[in-house]
């Protein structure tokens, strides 16, 4: 198999996320063989490997062809499969939501319509019979029945978004900003979800824990944020995957601030290639231009003077890097001072209004929504205080001018 050095263990660890046992692992460097992928003689390597072994799937990190699992199938009598189909066994395992699975369903699909023709003229030659439930029919008719599945799930997937859309315009409607966390598979993300809200999203030290979002007011200073957990990013995620998630995505294309979670326990040039695959991902789906706050997660797992080494060696090429362990606590008040810093947008209004029931209620209503930093009774009237986002400002001052209240700044 051929490998760069750095990716046969994150091979292996993904290959144990989707509940393999791995007992072998094989390196060649050379050019893709058009037949096998590898050699000849890795080959020959392999089908003994395999019998001595017992394995039943070999698994690579590099694309294979239909052709070429085929013949290694043929060849040693285990199924083959590449990086791509064992991300997508992850993320079926790990679905827990309508929306996630139907977004597995169309890279599935997206992926086999790539390799259409070549299934198509395999089945023909007998040689992979009834493939897809569909038999041995001509490429253009597998190739339309394909497609029609595919604007099938596109259609589910539209419906459950315009929802998304619309519980992204009540949030935006209520005035609070957004916070969405980012970062490669495994880094902590997670962690820091809880650690940031006091929730229990699950924890595991596997891969894609977290396939679908999940968002949850929190209070900083005060002022309250929305947070949201997303999907992890992972070194060459198929193009097909990121459009498949794209909804899921979104959130964090339409957040306020991204806090990118780095894992900085392990070696440097990891770290690196990580943080550039971060960065370069978020750029893909579009949020380039969002404030970025890189918390530089589990530093209870090194020493301090490792933790120096990195923060230096990252300071110039990470926005506004922060030291935190998530588990521990550590340094997430600097944390949230900062994400307050950068999102500090908030303007003051004061304003007084005449006592009556439909008031009440109104302040009662304020009170869970905004940053209410006075609130005075009077015999007639209501004095209060406020810090919001202009947006929510504007939308309460129409509601003062309703009640005759009198605005006395902004």
């Amino acid at each position: 198999m051929e490998f760069e050095p750095s990716t046969i263990e994150e091979l292996r660890r993904l290959a144990e996320s989707a509940g393999y046992t791995v007992v072998e692992e094989v390196e060649q460097t050379r050019p893709a063989d058009p037949r096998y992928q590898i050699g000849a003689g890795k080959v020959e390597e392999l089908v003994e490997l395999v019998q001595e072994t017992g394995a039943e799937r070999v698994i690579f990190d590099n694309p294979l062809r239909p052709v070429q699992a085929y013949n290694l199938a043929k060849a040693t009598h285990a199924e083959a499969i590449d990086r791509f189909q064992l991300i997508l066994e992850i993320f079926t395992k790990r679905a827990s939501t309508t929306e996630a699975h139907l977004q597995i369903q169309l890279a599935k699909q997206q992926y086999d319509l790539t390799q259409a023709k070549e299934r198509v003229r395999l089945a023909k030659r007998g040689e992979q019979p009834g493939f897809m439930g569909l038999g041995a029919y001509e490429a253009d008719v597998y190739y339309e029945a394909v497609k029609g599945q595919i604007h099938t799930i596109r259609k589910k997937l539209k419906k459950i978004r315009e929802k998304r859309i619309l519980q992204r315009e009540r949030r935006t409607e209520l005035g609070f900003m957004s916070i969405s966390l980012a970062g490669y598979t495994s880094a902590g993300k997670s962690s820091l979800f809880n650690a940031l809200t006091e929730a229990e999203v699950q924890i595991n030290t596997t891969l894609f824990t977290t396939l679908s979002t999940t968002t949850r007011l929190i209070d900083i200073s005060k002022k309250k944020f929305l947070l949201t957990d997303t999907v992890g990013f992972i070194d060459r995620l198929p193009l097909t995957l990121i459009e498949a998630f794209h909804s899921t995505l979104e959130e964090t294309i339409y957040s306020d601030l991204i806090l990118l979670v780095l894992d900085v326990s392990e070696p440097i040039n990891t770290i690196e290639n990580k943080l550039n695959v971060c960065l370069e991902t978020i750029d893909r789906i579009g949020a380039s231009g969002i404030p970025v706050i890189t918390a530089l997660n589990k530093i209870d797992l090194i020493s301090d003077a490792q933790a120096q080494t990195v923060l230096r060696t990252l300071k110039e090429k990470t926005p506004n890097p922060i030291q935190i362990s998530a588990l521990q606590r550590t340094n997430l008040v600097q944390l949230r001072q900062e994400a307050l810093r950068i999102l500090r947008n908030y303007i003051r209004v004061e304003f007084t209004i005449p006592q009556s029931g439909e008031a009440m209620s109104f302040i009662s209503w304020l009170y869970k929504t905004a940053d209410v930093q006075k609130l005075e009774y009077a015999s007639n009237s209501i004095h209060v205080i406020f810090e919001a986002t202009p947006s929510f400002a504007d939308k309460v001052r129409s509601r003062i001018e309703r009640f005759n209240g009198d605005i006395a700044r902004i």
